[in-house]
């Protein structure tokens, strides 16, 4: 049985290799007076006095709520801190529950090897789980609904995973190098991470960066081609139709020799793949990119430079829309919406989440967001639009909070016992099972309303992660007539159970 590391044991990563910007404060500091200076002094000792909630009381009180919010939750403690985590293929389906993959990354401290592991997970299915059973989780425990099937030693950490829509056997990952590693996860042997283990070796290497590319990773719905971002200031954009056999036969990756797989140094032997394209536009660090849902030729990608930038491969290398400064900030995630060509999501490290019109995207230069969304309280890591319903998503952020939006709920007051909720506008449900910085999270395809997220947990409880698997209750997003019929319908079988009892 694995221990779970020392307090402190663990390497701190910065955020998502997201390090904040120096700033310059001579000039604020010179025209600071000595009252001024003792004026701050006093507001932050009220701040203070004031604080927020504790996490651990924050988190307390989220579990006494989880029997009434959440139709199914699993909470499963990770030795090492997660970067990355998605949902691979649904593997069976049964009464009470489907068998599906899972893909997680461990990001250790170098006394074993960085991994990227392949789980067998049990998907409970809807109003299947009882509410004492899903109260009663233990955040030291791994959760028997995930155990893992497969270990792939990486070569170094893994920072960001994303798996084929055609086929999602098939893996890419980001590590700290210019390459992209592909992976047939199937295919791959089964390792035991010891110190002194060789690598895996990738099955392909799509070189075509000239510096480190870390975040910024997408594969296309349409076209097996790949995208990625980069410290070069490029996104690289790849096709590996001519590696892989079709979907239909089973999509796994033509290996160029009968022992590719075994253990070796990444670079030994795995075909490498030359860029289809290189597109220059960005002016600092590119940190996400992300395909249109409808063509493998349209992309966008945001980055350091506060930019968020339109590409089309058929019109050249160019930016075909630049939107200067779609935040006021870092941009560190985008979304494009797989139900509406139109509607892209970006994050920010302005704590903000803003939505935008491809059709209307800036005015006199600047972005012109349809809507912005702020309920978070730091920077925004992830956004995700969800395959569920088209006009709901979710984003993530380093306030340990995972947020479910609905922009058709913008500019509806909503209204209970007669008081409004001063909720942000849009925000309907608020994850909040994590105790530090949610760096990634995953809708399922196959279990709808059904969310996998990751938790780097190093800094608040000097432990390593938290995944959790989660499906709110429908009550809280079905139509309200038809919520309100249901109860009134529970309340009438109550009354009249009461009443045979009574008699």
């Amino acid at each position: 049985m694995e221990t779970p590391p020392q307090q402190g044991v663990v390497k701190k990563k910065e955020t998502r290799g997201r390090k904040p910007k120096p700033k310059d404060d001579k000039k604020e500091e010179h025209s600071k007076t000595k009252e001024g200076r003792k004026t701050q002094q006093y507001q932050q000792q009220q701040q203070q006095q004031q604080q927020q909630p504790s996490v651990d009381e924050k988190y307390t009180q989220w579990k006494s709520l989880v029997p009434v919010l959440y139709d199914w939750l699993a909470n499963h403690n990770l030795v090492w801190p997660s970067l990355s985590c998605r949902w691979g293929p649904q593997l069976e389906q049964a009464t009470y529950k489907n068998r599906q993959r899972l893909y997680l990354s461990e990001q250790t401290d170098g006394s074993v090897p960085n991994t990227l592991v392949i789980a067998n997970c049990e998907v409970v299915k809807p109003r299947v789980a009882a509410a004492e059973h899903i109260s009663q989780f233990n955040e030291e425990a791994r959760s028997p609904f995930v155990k893992k099937f497969k270990t792939i030693i990486h070569p170094g950490e893994v920072n960001r995973i994303r798996e084929l829509p055609q086929n999602s056997k098939i893996v890419a990952t980001h590590t700290d190098s210019p390459d992209v590693l592909v992976w047939d996860v199937e295919n791959q042997p089964n390792r035991h991470a010891v110190l002194g283990a060789t690598n895996s070796r990738p099955d392909l290497i799509l070189t075509g960066h000239q510096d480190n590319a870390e975040f910024a990773l997408s594969m296309c719905p349409t076209e097996p081609y790949v995208l990625s971002g980069g410290k070069d200031k490029t996104v690289v954009l790849w096709s590996i139709e001519d590696h892989i056999t079709s979907a239909a036969t089973g999509g796994s990756i033509i290996k160029p020799n009968s022992k590719s797989g075994e253990a070796n140094d990444k670079n030994a032997d795995s075909p490498a793949v030359g860029p289809r394209g290189v597109y220059c536009g960005h002016e600092d660090t590119v940190e996400d990119v992300t395909f249109c849902p409808s063509s493998a030729q349209e992309f966008c990608s945001v980055g350091d430079d506060s930019c968020l930038i339109l590409w089309d491969a058929r019109v050249g290398s160019s930016p075909v829309v630049k939107v200067e400064k779609a935040h006021n900030a870092d941009l560190h995630c985008v979304d494009w919406n797989p139900h509406d060509d139109n509607l892209i999501l970006t994050g920010s490290a302005d704590n903000s989440v803003r939505m935008f019109d491809r059709r209307n995207l800036t005015t006199n230069g600047v972005g012109s967001p349809i809507h912005k969304f702020e309920g978070h309280k730091a920077a925004v890591l992830c956004v995700q639009w969800s395959p569920d319903k088209s006009s709901v998503f979710g984003s993530s952020a380093e306030d340990g909070l995972l947020n479910i939006w609905d922009y058709e709920k913008v500019g509806k007051k909503i209204e209970r016992s007669g008081k409004s909720i001063s909720a942000p506008p849009g925000l309907f449900f608020q994850h909040a099972g994590h105790r530090d910085k949610v760096v990634d999270f995953h809708w399922n395809a196959y279990d709808p309303w059904t969310i996998v997220s990751v938790s780097d947990d190093c800094e608040s409880t000097g432990g390593g992660g938290t995944l959790q698997i989660w499906r709110m209750s429908d009550l809280i997003y079905r139509p309200e007539e038809e919520v309100l019929a249901e109860l009134e319908k529970f309340k009438s079988h109550v009354v009249a159970c009461a009443s045979k009892s009574e008699k």
